[in-house]
C-alpha cells in the first residue's frame, strides 16, 4: 500500500465502521429501518426531526466543495473543525507508538485530541518576532527526522498569534513529509487572510489536510459546521470512523441557508468591515500606555502583551468588556488574546482601555 493510506493505522484501513440506517441510501415511502417516532415533534419546524438526518448531507457537501473550490469527494462535513482534528487524531496516531508535531503557542485542541487517543506529543515553538510570530521549519524538519511523527497540525492564520502560512512554507513541510506524516493546515480564519488556501496543494500532496469551518466568517458558531478537505482514499477512511449522523438536520438547514448568494454577499460585506476594523484597534491599542506589543494579525483577533495584563483584564471585566485571557501559556504569561467585534463594540472596548487613547486615533 502506498500514498497516504500508507500512514493511516493498519487496523482501520479496512474498517468499515457502523452501517448506520441511513448509510445505504434506499428510496421508500414507508420508513421502518431504524426505530424512528412515525410522528413529528410539536417543535418540528418541518424539519423532519423524528427521522435521522443524512450522514454527509448531500446539498450542504456539494455547497461547501463549491464555496472552497475542491471536488466534493475529496470533503467530509464535521461538527466544526473539533471532530476534524479528533478523527484524524484517532486515524493515524496508536496509543503510545505514534505522535502528534503543533508549534505553540497554538489552538488547544491539538494536545487536547492527542492526549485523549494517548498520541506523543512533539512541540516545536514559534518564533517571537518584533511584530509578527514566525514558523521554524528547519527545526520542524530535523524533530519530523528524528521522531515517530505522523500529524503535523498547523493553524493559518494561527490562533492565538495571528500569522499566516505562506504556500511555499506549506509545500516546504508537505514535500518533507510526503510518504512519512500527514500535514494538517486548520484554516478556520482564512477567510480573513489574503494568503491562498493550501487547498490549492491538494492534488499535489496526497499527505495534506485542510480544515474550515462555517463558524466564523460565515457566522454560525452555534451551528457546528466543518470540513475535512483531503485525499478521497483519506476522506473514506475518516467517514467510516466518524459517528454515524455527524450534521444535524437543523444544522445542515441553517448552513444552507447562510451560503444562498445573498447570505454569501452579507458576509463578505462584514469580514471587510472586520479587517478595517481590525486594523482600526491595532492603532488604539498600540497608542496605549502599557502595551509592550499588539502584534499584526491575519484572523478576526489581535494577540496583546501588556505590562500589567492582570490590571487590563480586571479593566475590561469591570468595563463588560470580556477578552481571552492567554496568561495561562507560559510563552504568553503578559498576553490578552482580543476578537474583532462590531463597531460599536470595539469602541466599548476602547473605552475601557483609556479614553485618552481613543482620542489620539479620531
Amino acid at each position: 500500500m502506498s500514498g497516504v493510506l500508507a500512514l493511516v493505522r493498519e487496523d482501520l484501513r479496512d474498517f468499515a465502521g457502523y452501517a448506520s440506517a441511513r448509510r445505504a441510501q434506499l428510496i421508500g415511502n414507508v420508513w421502518l429501518n431504524a426505530n424512528e417516532s412515525p410522528w413529528s415533534s410539536p417543535a418540528d419546524s418541518g424539519l423532519s426531526l423524528n427521522r435521522y438526518p443524512e450522514p454527509q448531507p448531500p446539498a450542504l457537501r456539494a455547497r461547501l466543495a463549491e464555496l472552497y473550490g475542491v471536488a466534493e469527494d475529496r470533503l467530509m462535513i464535521t461538527r466544526g473543525s473539533d471532530e476534524g482534528i479528533d478523527l484524524l487524531v484517532r486515524a493515524f496516531c496508536r496509543a503510545g507508538r505514534d505522535g502528534v508535531l503543533i508549534a505553540p503557542p497554538s489552538f488547544g485542541m491539538y494536545a487536547v485530541c492527542a492526549r485523549v487517543q494517548g498520541a506523543l506529543l512533539f512541540e516545536v515553538p514559534l518564533r517571537d518576532g518584533d511584530r509578527a510570530w514566525s514558523l521554524d521549519v528547519a527545526a520542524m524538519l530535523v524533530l519530523l527526522a528524528q521522531q515517530p511523527v505522523k500529524l503535523v497540525f498547523l493553524c493559518s492564520p494561527a490562533n492565538p498569534t495571528g500569522q499566516a502560512l505562506s504556500i511555499a512554507e506549506i509545500r516546504e513541510l508537505a514535500t518533507a513529509m510526503r510518504g512519512r506524516a500527514v500535514l494538517v493546515i486548520d484554516e478556520a480564519y482564512g477567510e480573513f487572510s489574503s494568503v491562498d488556501s493550501a487547498s490549492s496543494l491538494l492534488d499535489e500532496f496526497d499527505n495534506l489536510v485542510v480544515l474550515r469551518t462555517l463558524s466564523k466568517a460565515y457566522a454560525l458558531a452555534g451551528a457546528r459546521v466543518g470540513s475535512v478537505i483531503a485525499a478521497p482514499a483519506l476522506i473514506a477512511v475518516l467517514r467510516n470512523i466518524a459517528a454515524p449522523y455527524p450534521v444535524p438536520a437543523p444544522s445542515a438547514a441553517l448552513a444552507l441557508a447562510a451560503l444562498a448568494p445573498e447570505a454569501v454577499a452579507i458576509a463578505g460585506k462584514r469580514l471587510r468591515t472586520s479587517l478595517v476594523e481590525r486594523d482600526r484597534v491595532a492603532a488604539a491599542i498600540r497608542s496605549m500606555p502599557g502595551v509592550i506589543r499588539c502584534y499584526d494579525s491575519a484572523g478576526n483577533y489581535l494577540l496583546v502583551r501588556f505590562s500589567d495584563a492582570d490590571a487590563i483584564f480586571a479593566r475590561l471585566l469591570a468595563a463588560g468588556v470580556v477578552v481571552r485571557d492567554m496568561r495561562a501559556n507560559p510563552a504568553l504569561a503578559d498576553a490578552l488574546r482580543i476578537s474583532i467585534g462590531s463597531p460599536e463594540e470595539n469602541d466599548a472596548l476602547i473605552n475601557a482601555l483609556g479614553a485618552e487613547a481613543m482620542g489620539k486615533v479620531a
